[in-house]
């Protein structure tokens, strides 16, 4: 939006200056002229990634000032429509207390860029880094000064990165940007649900494909589990992608709700890809994972789990079960394991809708033993 000033966090090294510079060759091709200050690295070293990502554009301008000043009387001279500032934590205004990345620089500096955006009618987006525990660095005023805050998320290790408003003051704040890493650049992901299930292993205990709502985006996840037996006298308990909080709980309900004794027994549980698998909605897939992982026993590999479960173990509603069953049937699946209550599931997919965890394990593993401990696949039988 002409005048709107984004401000876009994520750690170091995660994609966000690929991302914009991308952007900015964008809004070149698409006729508009744009102003991309590097704060943090030299122009030469721009120059070199713009190539490889064949951003070269004779309408994208770099300038490597740090002094917001002189930023402002930039965007005054070259009159750009879109502006990036790689990084704010970078900047200074020399009229402040304080050296650059400090609070008040941080603030009088975000705040001198939103009036130049306002009077220039320029579009500015602001790089911001990230805290150890995941926040945006620098004052919270900052996200109050700012018209839009996105969120460039994503394991390092993987390929998949995620873009995610947590602000937007023109409009919803639930969609959802996939992108994947590539030698090019950032490229838009069309299909990640069926990225995510490309190496899936059929017939393997612990493994359970999972319809997440992310944001607007329904997509189809695999949750894998891994339960061995433990020498320590407090068993692990450990997550990527899951709630390491909510699994305890999944445990506590499997183990008294379920009969499946796992106090003495490691739990590993995983979403593959990257993917954070945060909603209530994945307990019921996490719990059948842990409970196909300890009996040898796999879940069949044409039905997909979704349900959230409470305490007594009953499974209850999630919600835009329709739209996570649709992409369940679009993607092949013929089964899909979900709350009683749920509403009809699309021509093509059968439904198994149990009341209770105990029926869940029941109905979800297959009969055949394919390894895992005869007496604990006793106790679910």
């Amino acid at each position: 939006m002409a005048g709107s000033v984004t401000l876009v966090g994520g750690e170091p090294g995660i994609g966000k200056s690929t991302l914009l510079l991308q952007a900015a060759a964008q809004a070149a091709e698409a006729g508009r002229r744009a102003l991309y200050v590097s704060a943090e690295e030299s122009i030469e070293q721009v120059r070199d990634r713009a190539e490889r990502l064949g951003a070269v554009h004779d309408s994208v301008f770099i300038t490597d000032l740090v002094d917001v000043t002189g930023i402002a009387a930039e965007i005054a001279r070259l009159e750009p429509e879109l502006v990036v500032v790689d990084s704010v934590q970078t900047i200074h205004d020399p009229a402040c207390d304080g050296v650059p990345g400090s609070v008040t620089q941080v603030r009088e500096c975000t705040h001198k860029l939103v009036r130049v955006a306002r009077a220039t009618g320029a579009a500015v987006v602001l790089v911001g880094q990230v805290t150890k525990e995941g926040s945006l660095a620098g004052p919270r005023m900052m996200e109050h000064l700012v018209d839009t805050v996105l969120t460039f998320e994503g394991d390092r290790h993987h390929a998949l990165r995620f873009l995610r408003a947590a602000k937007h003051r023109f409009g919803s704040t639930r969609s959802l940007g996939v992108f994947e890493m590539a030698p090019d650049g950032m490229r838009g992901v069309d299909d990640p649900s069926r990225l995510f299930l490309s190496d899936r292993a059929a017939g393997v205990p612990g493994s359970v494909v999972v319809p997440v709502v992310d944001g607007t985006r329904p997509l189809l996840v695999e949750v894998q589990a891994l339960v061995n037996e433990s020498p320590l006298p407090s068993p692990r308990r450990v997550t990527q992608g899951f709630d390491q909080k909510r699994l305890a709980l999944v445990l506590a309900i499997l183990e008294r709700r379920g009969g499946l004794p796992l106090s003495k027994f490691d739990v590993y549980v995983s979403v593959v890809g990257g993917v954070q698998a945060s909603e209530p909605g994945s307990d019921l897939g996490v719990a059948l994972a842990v409970a196909s992982s300890v009996t040898g026993r796999p879940i069949p590999d044409r039905m997909v789990v979704c349900g959230e479960l409470g305490l007594g173990g009953e499974i209850r509603q999630v919600a835009e079960m329709d739209r996570r069953l649709e992409e369940a049937r679009r993607l092949g699946f013929t089964r899909a394991m979900i709350p009683s209550r749920s509403p009809d599931a699309p021509l093509g997919l059968d439904t198994v809708r149990p009341t209770h965890l105990f029926d869940a394990i029941e109905a979800g593993l297959e009969a055949q033993q394919v390894g895992g401990r005869s007496g604990l696949s006793a106790n679910v039988a």
